[in-house]
């Protein structure tokens, strides 16, 4: 007769399986071992708490995220490998959750030295309770727009954010040393990205970035959607930078059209199991038509434009009534790499759009694993050479 799996062997099981796909520093996997996830996701089936999942703890009614989930677990142990906390650092963590990181964070750095905050009273409150109970009750916990951070225990040798950031507000870099680290979920061009960051003087430089997809923090409102059909079903997700250069109405009537698009291939091939994510960030690093794309399920099954890469979220390139998006065709040419990159083209300059979005396809092809370096200044001081995406309290500068 087999035994229920108890909570341990469920903990160890989910490290493990993290394991297997990434390396980890032995005390994060010791904190991962030790903090009981299911202490923090009360009401949740055990198995279920030691899924790599993200699990939803509050709704947010009429919005298609929730206001506050448990992250996936390994992009939690990711994201504290990024951060590099040392014993005795003072930690902020941005958004409180269930409190599980809060814990984590204290046995990275001991629990006097952890504050976490969130903008949700409902929210806060489940953190500090499941973090007493778990016997973590010298972590503190602020109920406060994350935004602003907490000046009281400042300054900080590390700050986390675990909700999707589009901008870096001023608070935290006058509450950050120099040389501390910031990691965060930041959002540009439709993307979401974990970004680790060393603070240098009036400088954040990157030493790494990793895809991820966080709940949006309350409270930034620089990105914007336009439908582009009666239904909704159509969407273009844009930075508020973009707003001359998308014409929705526009777009709209571009998608009506009873011309098809046209589409052009890539000279580039994936595997099944291969991301292509790359070609996003990469033509971000200089191309300031980089939009995000969404076509929901009733539209693929409607069958109203060609198949993005990925539905959900595509990158697309933007130009006024005309769009360009990238596409995936199989073809069984190369058994090993069956699919093909592309570009379906609409509009006026939709051609134009589609050959540049093949350029940053093709750039990408000579140099996939490439990682780009970011530098991020605030917006009153000297951004560095390069392009640069302007936000209203930081700039951001990418370079390959």
């Amino acid at each position: 007769m087999s035994q229920t799996p108890t909570a341990d062997r469920l903990r160890n099981r989910l490290v493990d399986a993290i394991l297997s796909e990434r390396a980890l520093p032995s005390d994060v996997e010791r904190a991962m071992r030790t903090v009981p996830r299911d202490a923090f996701l009360p009401g949740i089936e055990l198995e279920n708490a030691y899924t790599d999942q993200a699990v939803t703890i509050k709704d947010n009614p009429g919005q298609p995220l929730p206001l506050s989930c448990a992250s996936v677990p390994s992009v939690v142990a990711m994201m504290l490998d990024q951060l590099d906390a040392r014993p005795s650092d003072k930690v902020l963590e941005v958004g409180a959750g269930t409190g599980y990181n809060a814990a984590l964070l204290a046995e990275l750095v001991g629990g006097d030295n952890v504050t976490t905050v969130d903008i949700d009273s409902d929210v806060a409150l489940h953190a500090r309770t499941t973090l007493n109970a778990a016997g973590y009750d010298s972590v503190t916990v602020i109920e406060r727009n994350g935004l602003l951070g907490v000046h009281e225990y400042a300054p900080y040798d590390r700050i986390i954010a675990t909700v999707g950031v589009w901008d870096i507000p001023a608070t935290w870099w006058e509450q950050l040393v120099d040389g501390g680290r910031l990691v965060l979920p930041l959002r540009w061009r439709g993307q979401t990205r974990s970004v680790a960051l060393t603070r240098r003087g009036d400088e954040l430089v990157s030493d790494g970035m990793e895809l991820c997809g966080f709940v949006p923090i309350i409270g930034q409102n620089g990105e914007k959607t336009a439908p582009l059909n009666a239904a909704d079903t159509i969407r273009v997700h844009y930075d508020q930078d973009q707003d001359q250069d998308v014409d929705s109405d526009a777009l709209a009537g571009t998608l009506l059209a009873d011309e098809p698009a046209d589409h052009f291939l890539s000279a580039q091939r994936i595997g099944g199991e291969e991301s292509f994510d790359g070609v996003w960030l990469r033509a971000t690093a200089g191309d300031d038509r980089v939009c995000r794309l969404e076509v929901t399920p009733e539209a693929v099954e409607q069958d109203l434009i060609r198949r993005p890469a990925a539905p959900g979220r595509s990158p697309v390139l933007v130009d006024g009534g005309s769009l360009a998006y990238l596409t995936v065709t199989r073809e069984g040419a190369e058994p090993e790499r069956p699919f093909r990159l592309g570009a379906a083209a609409y509009g006026p300059r939709g051609e134009e759009l589609a050959h540049d979005l093949i350029a940053h396809i093709d750039t990408w092809g000579a140099a996939r694993p490439a990682v780009p370096q970011m530098t991020i200044t605030p917006s009153v001081a000297v951004a560095p050479p390069g392009h640069v995406i302007n936000k209203p309290e930081s700039r951001i500068t990418l370079a390959y």
